[in-house]
C-alpha cells in the first residue's frame, strides 16, 4: 500500500535542558529519509520546518520550570502544523519530546472529525506524564501525555485541547525510567504499559499485538511518537537522555514491522533526536532504517494482515 507522506520539521529543543535537538528534522533528512520513502512507492512531500507562535504566558507557580513561552509557542504552532486532511501521513520530525503536545492532539482532531478515536503508541524510556506542579526539572518534554489526555491543567499556558487523547487507548512500551509522581499518576489511569522487565519477561511482540487488536477493534486511527531513548544507547547514542538497557536493534524492528503488517498506523513523531550527540549520524541513519521498515522495507514480503488475531 503506498501513501502521500509529509514530513514535518518539528526543531524543538527548548522543553530539554540539553541543547541539539534542533538539528534533528535536518539530520533525518541529510539521512535519505525522503528518498527511502520515495523508493518503496509513496509521495513524499516535505512541507519544512515548523516555526514557533510568539506568544506570552503566565507563570505557574512551580519555579523550576523554563522556557515557557517558547514552549507554548511550540505547542500552538505543532497543532496548527497537524491540521491536515486524511490524505495524507504525516511524519513529524523532531525536536525534543515537547513535540507530542501539538503533534498528539492535531492528530486526535483529525480523527474526532473523521468519527474515529485516535490511539497512541508511546515507544519511550520515560512516560512523560509530569504537569506543571510535579515536574522537578522544569523540562516540558516530560509532560506532553499528562497534557494531550486532560489529566492535569495546563491552561492558559498550553493552549485548550481541540481534542483530548483517552488514556485507555494509550500504549507504552519501554518505559525504564520512571520517578514516584510518574508512577503515580500512571497507577491512577488506563494507559497499557510494558516495561523493559515485562519485554524481558515476556517479549516485545505480546503486548504490541494486544494493542494494535485493540486499535482495529476500534476503528482507530494509530499514531506512534518514537522517541530515540527507546532504544539502547549503544545502537542509537544520538539522545540527551540515555538510559541504559532500552531496545535491541532487533526488537525495534519487529516493532515496526508489526506496525506495517497491521496498517493501522496514520501518523508518526521521530523524536529527542539529537544530532549533536550522535557518531557520524549513526542514529539518524537507523531512525531512516526503522521508518522505512514501517512504511514497507521488508527482508522477505509478507502479506499485510486484515486482523491481528
Amino acid at each position: 500500500m503506498t501513501r502521500q507522506i509529509t514530513l514535518i520539521g518539528a526543531p524543538v529543543q527548548t522543553g530539554a535542558w540539553r541543547r541539539g535537538c534542533l538539528m534533528g528534522p535536518d539530520a533525518l533528512r541529510t539521512a535519505g529519509l525522503d528518498r527511502a520513502l520515495a523508493d518503496l512507492g509513496h509521495t513524499v512531500v516535505d512541507a519544512g520546518d515548523v516555526t514557533p507562535e510568539a506568544v506570552t504566558v503566565p507563570a505557574p507557580a512551580n519555579p523550576a520550570i523554563r522556557d515557557l513561552d517558547l514552549c507554548a509557542g511550540w505547542v500552538r504552532a505543532l497543532q496548527a502544523a497537524g491540521d491536515l486532511g486524511p490524505e495524507t501521513t504525516p511524519i513529524f520530525m523532531g525536536g525534543d519530546h515537547l513535540m507530542a503536545a501539538g503533534t498528539v492532539p492535531a492528530m486526535a482532531k483529525r480523527a474526532q472529525s473523521a468519527g474515529r478515536p485516535l490511539f497512541v503508541l508511546w515507544l519511550d524510556a520515560h512516560s512523560d506524564i509530569h504537569d506543571f506542579e510535579t515536574t522537578e526539572t522544569g523540562n516540558l518534554h516530560g509532560t506532553p501525555v499528562a497534557y494531550f489526555t486532560g489529566l492535569s491543567e495546563f491552561t492558559p499556558q498550553f493552549p485548550e485541547l481541540p481534542a483530548k487523547v483517552d488514556p485507555a487507548n494509550i500504549c507504552m512500551i519501554g518505559l525504564r525510567s520512571v520517578d514516584p509522581a510518574e508512577k503515580a499518576a500512571l497507577a491512577r489511569t488506563d494507559i497499557q504499559v510494558a516495561d523493559m522487565r515485562a519485554i524481558d519477561e515476556h517479549g516485545i511482540a505480546a503486548p504490541l499485538r494486544t494493542f494494535l487488536q485493540k486499535v482495529e477493534a476500534a476503528g482507530g486511527d494509530l499514531h506512534v511518537s518514537f522517541d530515540v531513548d527507546f532504544l539502547e544507547p549503544d545502537i542509537a547514542p544520538a539522545v540527551g537522555t540515555t538510559v541504559p538497557g532500552g531496545a535491541t536493534f532487533r526488537e525495534a524492528h519487529l516493532v515496526m514491522e508489526y506496525l506495517h503488517d497491521s496498517g493501522l498506523v496514520t501518523s508518526l513523531d521521530i523524536a529527542e533526536l539529537n544530532p549533536f550527540m550522535d557518531d557520524r549520524g549513526k542514529t539518524a541513519r537507523l531512525m531512516v532504517d526503522f521508518v522505512a521498515s514501517l512504511f514497507g522495507k521488508a527482508v522477505l514480503d509478507r502479506p499485510t494482515r486484515s486482523r491481528w488475531t
